[in-house]
């Protein structure tokens, strides 16, 4: 099978890689609590591997794959501990630093592949700046995004992916199931929280919305099958995507100077 992870390539394979206009997926996920039952590592495996899968099922574009980008937004899980994170302006220098080297590199198409909730609206931001700044696309997504009927049709205690869940502790379940702290399940459980209002946005950390346990959702409906069902439809989803040739068109130089004169 074609090798698709960055750092098991040499430079000189990377070079022919970024000649033949590649796409580089990186993964950006975080190193936070996932409950008593899965390790913290938790995010940044699972995107790592669909990015990994995803690039081995379109590897004729081709894709690569960097290492996960493990720091993320995160500073709403420090109650519980295990958890190490970034303020935004340092994740988006990081993301800028890495977009750029990726420029460097000669590569010219770049896919954020975000594996963590507390990431989505940062990515978003930063994804739009970067794409300004250097003039290529600059896209993100994230694993629920890019297989949301599958995932819900696999889940049966809960309606979609959540945190140290029913859809994370069954993916771990099909990956790696020594991972899996199997008799701390039964202790996952968190208590009922006030629903988050869907018209505000505010700052809430975990024991607020998962008291006790950090845990949203249900683990103990977990099983390697539906584990198996989400990785596959995640790693497909994101394929297309990448395949997706409407997705790397070069953005519009907004900033132009005269830009506000008329179309390009």
């Amino acid at each position: 099978m074609t090798e698709v992870r960055w750092e098991r390539l040499t430079a000189p394979e990377l070079r022919a890689l970024a000649a033949r206009d590649a796409v580089v997926v990186v993964p950006v996920a975080s190193l936070e609590q996932h409950g008593p039952h899965l390790p913290v590592w938790t995010d940044s495996f699972i995107g790592h591997s669909v990015s990994v899968r995803a690039a081995e099922l379109c590897a004729d574009l081709p894709a690569v794959v960097t290492p996960p980008m493990w720091l993320g937004l995160s500073e709403h899980h420090f109650p519980f501990g295990g958890t190490i994170s970034l303020d935004y302006a340092t994740f988006a220098g990081v993301l800028r630093c890495i977009v750029r080297s990726l420029l460097a590199d000669g590569f010219s198409k770049v896919m954020l592949f975000n594996s963590h909730g507390g990431n989505n609206e940062p990515l978003a931001v930063a994804a739009r700046e970067l794409a300004h700044e250097f003039g290529i696309p600059v896209l993100t997504t994230s694993i629920t995004r890019v297989a949301p009927d599958a995932i819900s049709q696999a889940l049966t205690a809960q309606p979609g992916i959540a945190h140290a869940c029913e859809g994370e502790t069954s993916i771990w379940m099909h990956l790696d199931p020594a991972q899996v702290r199997m008799n701390e399940i039964a202790n996952s459980v968190s208590p009922s929280a006030p629903p988050a209002n869907p018209a505000i946005t505010r700052f809430w950390s975990f024991s607020e919305r998962a008291p006790v346990t950090g845990v949203r959702g249900d683990a103990r409906a977990a099983t390697p099958e539906k584990g198996k069902a989400i990785f596959e439809a995640m790693a497909e989803g994101l394929a297309k995507e990448l395949r997706n040739p409407a997705n790397w068109s070069p953005p519009d130089d907004v900033w132009r100077r005269g830009r506000a004169q008329g179309p390009r």
